[in-house]
């Protein structure tokens, strides 16, 4: 049915509607003032990055067959012993294991940079994964502890995904039980303790596994980037299946990042916040909070959810939702509480949204691979201060929310009145 939840009247559109910005002195829904940095949209000048490196420059022949991972490296640690500059991908397709960025390089693609259809090609290293540090298989592209990294350019990053999507829905046939990192994947983009971080234009697609992964950065930019991965097809015996946990971006205790103008359509959902989970997460270093998200302009295809809240995630505030419009969301709003990790969602607002979906709203306890363990002084997971308004979407089941006694639900309003549960 066709839900209609406005505050405003249609006739008036607010300030960020009409600029795609945020205006002036705008608040976050905690009513802090929200820094100047997220009115700039202004895309990076690759030319003001330094020298440019153009791969077929120094050795590396356009060639969609032979893994040339040493060879692209190469030019990477060339470029950051003679000072930083942007590694260049030129028209064609360069087939290529893990890659790992330097501080003062960058990457600028024109072609198509695509990754190895061979696990091998990715080393297995201390990294993040779920909600976890811990060995795992790096990414297609890395970086970490970076100032300034961009990547560029209306060309494309494909993660040749299909013979692992493949791989992982016959492992799940053969055993029910198979959790992701049984069925072992590199994500397409990592990008780990860095700042002033900006991906834009970009067409990131086929990511064997999450798309992009951000874990402990500040002040990161998505900007008009396409990102996607099949929902189905991908495995002839049940041709519903797509390319599984292919997560758009995945914000992993990171803090002040934006998401203006790009498109999402993956098998799984689209942004989602992270940040550790286990009874004893909020005592665990290495596991922290995302707050001061903001996500506008930005069109959904086949999504999970427009924005997801966990299922690793810890404490979440401060996260704006708008001027977005989806075609096929299974939810706009997805909150996951886990039952053996403390959780507390906080200050988040949802509005200007069009389109259509399944469900608008959706919090449930998450019911897949969690352990609770003994812990007589578990906080009781909370969301509080959660806003929708002006929200015009045809919707199957608007609201699907589901009270229990492992958390806590308080002051969620839907066009200023409270929910009643």
């Amino acid at each position: 049915m066709r839900l209609i939840l406005l505050l405003l009247s249609l006739t008036v559109m607010s300030a960020a509607a009409q600029t795609g910005k945020a205006p002036a002195g705008e608040t976050w829904p905690d009513n802090s003032v929200m820094d100047a940095w997220f009115q700039d949209t202004t895309k990076v000048d690759v030319t003001t990055l330094g020298r440019q490196y153009v791969i077929t420059d120094y050795g590396v022949v356009c060639d969609s067959t032979v893994v040339q991972t040493a060879a692209i490296q190469q030019v990477i640690d060339r470029a950051a012993s003679e000072g930083g500059g942007v590694i260049v991908i030129p028209e064609g397709t360069y087939l290529t294991g893990a890659l790992f960025f330097k501080q003062g390089t960058h990457l600028h693609v024109r072609g198509r940079l695509k990754g190895s259809d061979r696990i091998i090609d990715f080393p297995y290293m201390t990294t993040r994964i779920e909600g976890e540090t811990c060995t795992y298989f790096c990414a297609l592209v890395n970086a970490d502890g970076l100032d300034g990294f961009t990547i560029s350019g209306t060309g494309t990053i494909d993660g040749n995904g299909l013979s692992y999507w493949q791989e992982f829905w016959i492992r799940r046939k053969w055993n029910p039980q198979c959790t992701n990192k049984d069925a072992q994947r590199p994500r397409l983009t990592y990008i780990s303790n860095s700042r002033n971080v900006t991906v834009q234009d970009v067409h990131l697609v086929n990511s064997p596994f999450w798309t992009n992964h951000i874990y402990k950065c500040d002040h990161v930019r998505y900007l008009d980037c396409y990102i996607f991965a099949p929902t189905e097809q991908v495995w002839a015996p049940d041709p519903t299946r797509g390319a599984p946990s292919s997560d758009a971006i995945d914000i992993d205790a990171c803090t002040d990042v934006l998401i203006d103008g790009c498109f999402m359509h993956v098998n799984d959902d689209a942004v989602v916040l992270k940040g550790g989970k286990g009874t004893w997460a909020d005592q665990d270093d290495t596991n922290g909070d995302c707050e001061r998200i903001l996500i506008q302009n930005c069109r959904y295809g086949r999504v999970h959810g427009c924005l997801t809240l966990g299922s690793e995630s810890l404490h979440d505030r401060n996260v704006i939702l708008r001027n977005c419009h989806t075609e096929r969301a299974d939810r706009v709003l997805w909150l996951k509480m886990r039952p053996d990790t403390p959780q507390h969602y906080e200050y988040v607002l949802v509005e200007h949204i069009t389109g259509r979906c399944k469900r608008i709203l959706f919090i449930h306890p998450w019911t897949q691979f969690f352990k609770p363990g003994e812990r007589e002084d578990m906080p009781l997971s909370r969301c509080n201060n959660i806003m929708l308004r002006d929200i015009l979407v045809d919707a199957e089941t608007p609201i699907d929310v589901k009270p229990s006694d492992k958390y806590e639900l308080r002051d969620i309003t839907i066009d200023g009145e409270p929910l009643t549960l």
